[in-house]
């Protein structure tokens, strides 16, 4: 019966060490979810940029391809007019 007791002294001892390591050692399971965390965070924000990579190379596509979309852009950004357009620039009057 004595030898009984040691064993299940010397199994309960390896099983409080276990339980030490697994909640307060190095990567204890705090850590672990924590990382688990920070991968999710970094998977959305992958997400958000590939998405936004995606609009970019649409956009550059289109630019290569049709000067309907350079135009565009050159009239909202540089203001460009055509050959025999006339360009009308109202001015809102500042309230007195």
């Amino acid at each position: 019966m004595n030898v009984y007791r040691w064993l299940v002294l010397i199994l309960l001892l390896l099983l409080a060490g276990l339980q030490y390591r697994l909640w307060f050692g190095e990567a204890n399971l705090r850590q672990v979810w924590q990382l688990e965390q920070q991968i999710l965070q970094q998977q959305m924000e992958n997400q958000q940029l590939a998405e936004r990579n995606q609009r970019l190379e649409a956009e550059v596509q289109d630019l290569k391809r049709g000067l309907t979309a350079l135009e565009e852009r050159a009239r909202s950004e540089m203001g460009m007019v055509r050959k025999g357009e006339t360009f009308f620039q109202l001015i809102e009057p500042q309230p007195e």
